[in-house]
Protein backbone atom coordinates (compact mmCIF):
# COMPACT_ATOMS: atom_id res chain seq x y z
CA UNK A 1 0.00 0.00 0.00
CA UNK A 2 1.67 3.91 -1.05
CA UNK A 3 0.15 6.24 1.19
CA UNK A 4 0.70 9.86 -0.56
CA UNK A 5 0.02 12.14 1.84
CA UNK A 6 0.63 15.13 -0.56
CA UNK A 7 -2.44 14.16 -2.32
CA UNK A 8 -4.32 15.67 0.31
CA UNK A 9 -4.77 19.00 1.17
CA UNK A 10 -3.20 19.91 4.45
CA UNK A 11 -0.17 21.97 6.10
CA UNK A 12 2.20 19.28 5.05
CA UNK A 13 1.95 20.68 1.64
CA UNK A 14 3.60 23.84 2.78
CA UNK A 15 5.98 22.33 4.15
CA UNK A 16 6.80 20.30 1.28
CA UNK A 17 6.86 23.73 -0.81
CA UNK A 18 9.36 25.47 1.32
CA UNK A 19 11.32 22.17 1.66
CA UNK A 20 11.86 22.62 -2.55
CA UNK A 21 12.12 26.38 -2.92
CA UNK A 22 15.52 27.27 -4.15
CA UNK A 23 15.40 30.35 -2.28
CA UNK A 24 14.32 29.01 0.87
CA UNK A 25 16.76 26.25 1.12
CA UNK A 26 19.78 28.80 1.83
CA UNK A 27 18.52 28.72 5.41
CA UNK A 28 19.45 25.34 6.82
CA UNK A 29 18.05 25.98 10.08
CA UNK A 30 14.62 26.28 8.48
CA UNK A 31 14.66 23.38 5.94
CA UNK A 32 16.04 20.85 8.73
CA UNK A 33 13.12 22.02 11.18
CA UNK A 34 10.63 21.71 7.70
CA UNK A 35 11.66 18.06 7.45
CA UNK A 36 11.49 17.69 11.17
CA UNK A 37 7.63 19.20 11.34
CA UNK A 38 6.98 16.88 8.16
CA UNK A 39 8.17 13.88 9.90
CA UNK A 40 5.46 15.11 13.42
CA UNK A 41 3.17 15.37 10.72
CA UNK A 42 3.67 11.42 9.23
CA UNK A 43 4.11 10.16 12.63
CA UNK A 44 1.03 11.71 13.81
CA UNK A 45 -0.20 9.79 10.48
CA UNK A 46 1.22 6.20 11.39
CA UNK A 47 0.05 6.47 14.69
CA UNK A 48 -3.49 5.71 13.63
CA UNK A 49 -2.38 2.29 12.15
CA UNK A 50 -0.53 0.79 15.25
CA UNK A 51 -1.94 -1.12 18.32
CA UNK A 52 -3.53 0.56 20.99
CA UNK A 53 -4.66 -0.69 24.90
CA UNK A 54 -6.73 1.03 27.74
CA UNK A 55 -4.80 2.01 30.81
CA UNK A 56 -5.82 4.23 34.07
CA UNK A 57 -4.70 7.31 34.11
CA UNK A 58 -5.10 8.73 38.08
CA UNK A 59 -5.90 12.63 37.72
CA UNK A 60 -6.70 14.78 40.52
CA UNK A 61 -9.90 14.28 40.72
CA UNK A 62 -10.02 10.86 39.75
CA UNK A 63 -9.27 7.90 37.19
CA UNK A 64 -9.45 8.61 33.59
CA UNK A 65 -9.86 5.43 31.09
CA UNK A 66 -6.98 6.60 28.45
CA UNK A 67 -6.05 4.17 25.16
CA UNK A 68 -2.48 4.19 24.92
CA UNK A 69 -0.03 2.48 22.35
CA UNK A 70 0.51 -0.83 23.51
CA UNK A 71 4.09 -1.40 22.40
CA UNK A 72 6.63 1.28 20.85
CA UNK A 73 8.07 0.89 17.79
CA UNK A 74 11.50 1.03 16.43
CA UNK A 75 12.15 4.01 14.06
CA UNK A 76 15.39 3.97 11.74
CA UNK A 77 17.19 6.30 9.67
CA UNK A 78 19.55 6.22 6.75
CA UNK A 79 22.30 8.53 7.78
CA UNK A 80 22.90 11.33 7.51
CA UNK A 81 20.14 13.32 5.84
CA UNK A 82 17.30 11.40 7.56
CA UNK A 83 18.34 12.33 10.86
CA UNK A 84 15.68 15.71 11.20
CA UNK A 85 13.13 13.49 9.71
CA UNK A 86 13.74 10.68 12.36
CA UNK A 87 14.26 13.83 15.45
CA UNK A 88 10.58 14.64 13.70
CA UNK A 89 9.48 10.76 14.53
CA UNK A 90 11.19 11.04 17.68
CA UNK A 91 9.02 14.17 18.75
CA UNK A 92 6.02 12.15 18.29
CA UNK A 93 7.15 8.46 19.16
CA UNK A 94 9.23 10.06 22.30
CA UNK A 95 9.97 6.26 24.03
CA UNK A 96 10.93 4.37 20.77
CA UNK A 97 13.88 2.39 20.52
CA UNK A 98 15.96 3.44 17.46
CA UNK A 99 18.69 2.12 14.67
CA UNK A 100 21.10 3.90 12.50
CA UNK A 101 21.83 2.80 9.35
CA UNK A 102 25.04 4.07 7.34
CA UNK A 103 24.49 4.12 3.71
CA UNK A 104 25.51 5.92 0.34
CA UNK A 105 26.31 6.35 -3.10
CA UNK A 106 29.70 5.55 -4.27
CA UNK A 107 30.23 6.87 -7.91
CA UNK A 108 32.79 5.68 -9.98
CA UNK A 109 34.76 7.77 -12.51
CA UNK A 110 32.08 7.22 -15.09
CA UNK A 111 28.95 8.90 -13.21
CA UNK A 112 27.45 5.17 -12.45
CA UNK A 113 27.17 4.73 -9.02
CA UNK A 114 26.37 1.62 -6.53
CA UNK A 115 24.68 1.54 -2.85
CA UNK A 116 27.97 0.89 -0.19
CA UNK A 117 26.45 -0.53 2.91
CA UNK A 118 28.82 0.49 5.82
CA UNK A 119 26.98 -0.59 9.11
CA UNK A 120 24.09 -0.68 11.26
CA UNK A 121 23.55 -0.05 15.00
CA UNK A 122 20.23 -0.94 16.40
CA UNK A 123 17.86 -3.25 18.65
CA UNK A 124 16.44 -6.48 17.98
CA UNK A 125 13.01 -6.04 15.58
CA UNK A 126 11.35 -9.06 15.61
CA UNK A 127 7.75 -8.70 16.36
CA UNK A 128 7.69 -4.69 16.65
CA UNK A 129 6.65 -1.95 14.39
CA UNK A 130 9.37 -1.22 12.18
CA UNK A 131 9.54 2.45 10.52
CA UNK A 132 12.41 3.08 8.43
CA UNK A 133 13.06 6.39 7.11
CA UNK A 134 14.80 8.64 4.59
CA UNK A 135 13.93 11.96 2.71
CA UNK A 136 14.23 10.86 -0.75
CA UNK A 137 13.00 7.84 -2.29
CA UNK A 138 15.11 7.94 -5.86
CA UNK A 139 15.75 4.21 -7.84
CA UNK A 140 14.91 2.80 -4.33
CA UNK A 141 18.44 0.66 -3.72
CA UNK A 142 19.68 2.11 -1.09
CA UNK A 143 16.24 2.37 1.15
CA UNK A 144 15.91 -1.95 -0.31
CA UNK A 145 19.21 -2.32 0.91
CA UNK A 146 18.93 -0.80 3.93
CA UNK A 147 15.32 -2.60 5.19
CA UNK A 148 17.12 -5.97 4.08
CA UNK A 149 19.96 -5.40 6.51
CA UNK A 150 17.33 -4.83 9.27
CA UNK A 151 15.66 -8.30 8.87
CA UNK A 152 18.84 -9.25 10.10
CA UNK A 153 17.88 -7.94 13.03
CA UNK A 154 14.52 -10.36 13.02
CA UNK A 155 10.98 -10.37 11.35
CA UNK A 156 8.84 -6.88 12.41
CA UNK A 157 5.55 -7.52 12.40
CA UNK A 158 4.88 -4.91 9.97
CA UNK A 159 7.64 -1.96 8.64
CA UNK A 160 6.18 1.98 7.40
CA UNK A 161 8.68 2.99 5.25
CA UNK A 162 8.70 6.55 4.69
CA UNK A 163 10.10 9.48 2.15
CA UNK A 164 9.52 12.97 1.93
CA UNK A 165 10.04 12.79 -1.82
CA UNK A 166 10.06 9.57 -3.78
CA UNK A 167 10.42 8.65 -7.80
CA UNK A 168 7.91 7.07 -9.52
CA UNK A 169 10.42 4.11 -10.65
CA UNK A 170 11.80 4.07 -6.84
CA UNK A 171 8.02 3.50 -5.42
CA UNK A 172 8.13 0.60 -8.06
CA UNK A 173 11.18 -1.19 -7.15
CA UNK A 174 9.99 -0.73 -3.91
CA UNK A 175 7.11 -2.43 -4.32
CA UNK A 176 8.79 -5.61 -6.65
CA UNK A 177 11.13 -5.98 -3.70
CA UNK A 178 8.45 -6.58 -0.98
CA UNK A 179 6.08 -8.14 -2.31
CA UNK A 180 4.79 -10.44 0.04
CA UNK A 181 5.79 -8.69 2.77
CA UNK A 182 3.82 -6.40 5.92
CA UNK A 183 4.96 -3.05 4.15
CA UNK A 184 3.24 0.16 3.63
CA UNK A 185 4.78 3.02 1.90
CA UNK A 186 4.09 6.95 2.82
CA UNK A 187 5.50 9.76 1.01
CA UNK A 188 4.42 13.63 0.71
CA UNK A 189 5.17 13.89 -3.48
CA UNK A 190 5.67 11.46 -6.32
CA UNK A 191 7.60 12.87 -8.96
CA UNK A 192 7.93 11.20 -12.37
CA UNK A 193 11.02 12.01 -13.64
CA UNK A 194 15.00 11.17 -12.49
CA UNK A 195 18.62 11.86 -13.75
CA UNK A 196 21.39 9.92 -15.10
CA UNK A 197 22.61 10.32 -11.58
CA UNK A 198 19.63 9.69 -10.02
CA UNK A 199 18.26 12.36 -8.61
CA UNK A 200 14.62 13.22 -8.46
CA UNK A 201 13.17 15.99 -11.05
CA UNK A 202 11.77 18.46 -9.67
CA UNK A 203 12.60 16.86 -5.78
CA UNK A 204 14.42 19.51 -4.34
CA UNK A 205 17.98 18.69 -4.87
CA UNK A 206 20.67 16.81 -2.20
CA UNK A 207 18.63 16.41 1.04
CA UNK A 208 21.95 15.86 3.07
CA UNK A 209 23.64 18.71 1.52
CA UNK A 210 20.56 21.26 1.96
CA UNK A 211 20.82 19.35 6.41
CA UNK A 212 24.37 19.87 6.97
CA UNK A 213 26.82 21.33 3.94
CA UNK A 214 28.01 19.52 0.95
CA UNK A 215 30.25 17.28 1.41
CA UNK A 216 33.10 15.95 -0.66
Amino acid sequence: MVNNLGAQNSILNQFIAELRDIDVQTDRLRFRRNMERVGEIFAYEISKRLTFESSDVTTPLGIAHVPQLASQPVIATVLRAGLPLHNGFLNVFDKAENAFISAYRKYEKDGTFHIHFGNISGPSIDGKTLILVDPMLASGASMVLSYQELLKKGTPAHTHIVSVIASTEGVDYLQRNTIGKPVTIWTAAIDSEMTAKSYIVPGLGDAGDLCYGEKE
